[in-house]
């Protein structure tokens, strides 16, 4: 039966027998989803202001930290955990895969991030397998481009609070959903033919080639998969919730919205997995600065670019306390906090952004159920790979999984 935990019998004088399927255990056996939220920058954070200096629970809270203050008990700090990349900008995308888009071709997953890993056991429980979202807009190195699928692309994010908003809460026209539907359906009786023709003509391939075209086929698959996801959800009405549609503003003014919006989401069910990147370009006059963050995060040890990007990075993490704020407030289908089903991922790619290294990322986990409340470092000579800690948050979120990507195997103290 759906719900009932196959391990649950009645015991007694040493016999086991499994129970059959009962209607009123089942409502109370189900455990409410897992859920994960993955927030960085392509920046890094001041090392001196983020890792605690002492390790183990009770550590002083660093500058950086202090804003999550009440929180304390709900999140673990890592030290010296990273992917063992180099590049400075050019190997901040691969923060939640581990892998450079560059090195991926021979990889039978390419450089998929945890996110979409996560997203393809979610599948089509929900409306959205995952959403990512970017407050704001940046190019080049300045953008994160965290969330990247087996096929090596990287996700799109929805920049805008509006485009957010609409796509999970504001339901289309009768003609906007016909239409949607037609193009969805247009599209698979495409792919079935160019399934059929490349099928055909492999056998006129050498080896070589046919790996090529298998290649090829995985990509047209991974389409049709998630055609055949959104087409399920076409005419089921979208959740309504108690918020305003947001107006769109800078980085400053739009952050909160983001966080608020990505809760709704998580709270509805509308998704289970979503990513808020924070771009390298934001409005710092707003915090009452005057120059780029990209050119405070190239401080070279100046004292007042230091508390320039202090003051920038200050203002993420208490936008970030303020997300766990909402996410323990809000209850799950079991009534218990929402924050205890969703693991909170914050960090970036890059460790210090004035020496461009990628090395010792700045790296918390909160919420999940996990046993929290102590900073974890671990030794610089015999490197774990931060691969280690996404095997384990995977396994988590219920993917059976072994290692993920570089990983040599998880964060065994990390429960």
């Amino acid at each position: 039966m759906a719900g009932l935990d196959r391990r649950t019998f009645l015991r007694g004088a040493g016999v086991a027998i499994a129970l059959p399927a009962l209607e009123s255990l089942s409502a109370t056996t189900t455990p409410a989803p897992m859920r994960m939220v993955c927030v960085g920058n392509p920046l890094g954070m001041l090392p001196e202001a983020f890792f605690p200096t002492d390790t183990g629970q009770g550590y002083a809270l660093p500058p950086l930290l202090e804003p999550l203050k009440r929180h304390r008990k709900d999140f673990t700090v890592f030290s010296h955990l990273d992917h063992d990349v180099s590049g400075g900008h050019r190997g901040v995308h691969s923060f939640l895969s581990g892998i450079k888009d560059q090195d991926a071709a021979d990889l039978p997953e390419r450089n998929i991030s945890i996110d979409q890993r996560a997203a393809e056991f979610v599948g089509t429980a929900t409306r959205f397998p995952s959403i990512v979202a970017s407050v704001g807009q940046a190019k080049g190195v300045l953008a994160c481009q965290m969330s990247w699928t087996r096929n090596g692309v990287n996700v799109p994010p929805i920049t805008r609070a509006s485009e957010l908003f609409a796509r999970l809460f504001v339901d289309e026209s009768v003609s906007a959903r016909r239409h949607r539907a037609h193009g969805y359906a247009v599209n698979a009786s495409v792919l079935d033919a160019v399934n059929a023709q490349a099928n055909d003509y492999r056998r006129s391939l050498g080896k070589p080639d046919q790996r090529k075209l298998d290649e090829y086929l995985t990509s047209v698959r991974e389409v049709e998969r998630r055609i055949a996801m959104a087409s399920d959800w076409v005419d089921r009405p979208k959740p309504q919730i108690n918020m305003e549609p947001p107006q769109d503003g800078s980085f400053t003014e739009s952050l909160d919205d983001f966080f608020e919006l990505m809760a709704l989401a998580i709270q509805t069910d509308s998704t289970r997995v979503g990513v808020v990147e924070i771009p390298g370009v934001i409005d710092t006059q707003n915090l009452g600065l005057s120059g780029g963050y990209h050119g405070f995060s190239h401080h070279g040890k100046a004292e007042d670019r230091m508390r320039g990007l202090l003051v920038i990075e200050q203002f993420q993490t208490k936008a970030l306390s303020r997300f766990l704020d909402r996410l323990a407030g809000m209850e799950d289908s079991d009534a218990a906090p929402l924050l205890d089903r969703t693991m909170v991922l914050f960090g970036s790619g890059m460790g210090n952004g004035s020496s461009h290294s990628n090395k010792d990322l700045p790296i918390l986990v909160a919420g999940g159920g996990f046993h929290h409340g102590s900073h974890k470092s671990y030794p610089e000579g015999r490197r774990v790979p931060l691969c280690n800690l996404y095997t384990t948050m995977l396994q988590r979120f219920g993917v059976e999984i072994d290692r993920f990507n570089k990983a040599s195997g998880t964060i065994e103290d990390f429960a």
